[in-house]
């Protein structure tokens, strides 16, 4: 289906790049937060990635997939930023994490803290292992397209994802025991 429309952006046809921006804007965002670890900066990675993509179609070659070449430019786009800025502290808004009471009121908090949890950890271990377990667990890539996306050799991804996962618990251990001790 990608190519389809590689071939109408390529022939002129200005609507046809919305495609893309519809099919991989989310994942974008989320591979770019991974790394920026901020809101905005992640909107702004998102944006110059799309743009890239846009200005280089042309020179797809079609030896990996259009995903995989894309989600190689968010990477790029967003290592690029992250290289050029400081780390500045995360907001917390209360009015985020207001939930009106109903009778899964309950189960939708514990689902909205636990999905708040692993975003906190995700944003504390380091960019390369948060990216390496977004794009393996949540965008279930195989380890071969993150290799083609990342420049990873097969044993350094393997490695990553290891060190992620093992980051990944420690700190989600860590904010957990925090959370129920208040320490």
């Amino acid at each position: 289906m990608d190519q389809v429309y590689i071939d109408k952006v390529l022939a002129g046809d200005p609507y046809a790049f919305k495609y893309f921006l519809t099919t991989y804007k989310h994942m974008a965002y989320s591979v770019a937060h991974s790394i920026v670890k901020q809101e905005h900066l992640a909107e702004e990675v998102v944006q110059d990635a799309f743009m890239r993509c846009y200005q280089s179609l042309a020179t797809f070659k079609k030896q990996s997939k259009f995903s995989t070449w894309f989600y190689r430019i968010v990477v790029n786009c967003a290592f690029s930023t992250a290289r050029r800025l400081k780390p500045e502290p995360v907001e917390f808004s209360a009015e985020e994490h207001d939930v009106a009471w109903d009778e899964n009121a309950f189960d939708k908090l514990l689902k909205k803290e636990q999905e708040q949890l692993i975003q906190e950890a995700l944003l504390m271990i380091p960019a390369n292992e948060a990216l390496a377990l977004r794009l393996y667990y949540l965008e279930e890539l195989s380890i071969q397209e993150l290799c083609d996306i990342t420049g990873w050799t097969d044993s350094n991804t393997k490695v990553i994802l290891f060190r992620a996962r093992k980051h990944l618990y420690g700190t989600l251990r860590r904010l957990m025991k925090e959370e129920y001790y208040g320490t």
